[in-house]
């Protein structure tokens, strides 16, 4: 029987399918970011990282277009474990893999948007290829996982070391399409904040944010983990999200969400290092 140590490591390893990916680099090789770069430093926890994705999904959803391209043109009922998987893969690669590996992830979501499309209720038609959207979903993503790592890893990562973040990762989102692409934090808080008149929460909205925060565990043993990570996630929204997501419980809570979430870090940190 392995050690209870290597069995979380290894569950918490298949939530994101990490086991699956190919992330070795040719010598010489530091793929799209290297291992000096705030992109890698953003991306390197587990623990922020998925409660980063959770709050960036439920952002995401505020905008109907994006929604639509979720509701017509995926499986989310049955398999939204699967979604979350496929996108942590994708940043996994882009992140860590090298440079031909990356390239050829974007090739391939490039590729389904090119798939996803179709009208509005309203009878609007939309386009996962739409560069504003993409702008949307992109800046939705890179503000969450922003959160995430100075409220659950990094408290005192520099103002200058986020907006290289925000710069790198724009590139990224350049590839997929995306145009005006915010590259510091000005920029994406303006960004963020002329886009809210575009958003909304209807009865499809709801059940999308049911399913994702109602998703069953893994297994068991993460079941503790993935209700607190949720809880983790719901304490990033930015208050306006939160309101419209009817998330807004009470402030006087998230110090102990934030106190709780970093000794789950830790604890999952020294699980993966061993």
């Amino acid at each position: 029987m392995l050690p209870v140590r290597r069995q979380i490591a290894d569950q918490i390893r298949d939530v994101v399918g990490a086991r699956s990916l190919d992330l070795t680099r040719p010598p010489g090789d530091d793929g799209l970011f290297g291992p000096g770069s705030a992109t890698w430093a953003v991306h390197g926890d587990f623990t922020a990282m998925m409660a980063g994705g959770i709050a960036s999904l439920l952002v995401q959803m505020l905008h109907p277009a994006a929604l639509a391209g979720v509701w017509d043109h995926s499986q989310f009922r049955r398999d939204m474990a699967g979604r979350l998987r496929r996108t942590a893969g994708f940043i996994s690669v882009t992140t860590y893999g090298s440079t031909e590996a990356a390239d050829a992830m974007i090739a391939r979501v490039r590729q389904v948007h090119d798939r996803v499309s179709g009208t509005l209720p309203d009878g609007t038609p939309y386009s996962a290829n739409d560069p504003h959207l993409l702008t949307f979903v992109h800046a939705a993503e890179v503000d969450s996982f922003l959160r995430a790592h100075r409220t659950y890893r990094d408290p005192d990562f520099p103002d200058d070391a986020a907006d290289r973040y925000l710069a790198e990762m724009a590139m990224i989102a350049r590839r997929l399409g995306a145009r005006d692409v915010p590259e510091d934090r000005h920029q994406l808080a303006r960004f963020l904040g002329s886009i809210r008149s575009e958003l909304r929460v209807d009865a499809r909205t709801r059940m999308v944010a049911r399913t994702l925060l109602n998703q069953p565990a893994p297994s068991p043993t993460l079941a503790p983990v993935a209700s607190w990570l949720t809880q983790a996630g719901i304490a990033l929204l930015p208050e306006w999200a939160a309101r419209l997501h009817g998330l807004d419980g009470p402030a006087a809570i998230r110090p102990a969400i934030r106190a709780g979430t970093r000794r789950l870090g830790g604890a999952i940190r020294w699980a993966l290092a061993g």
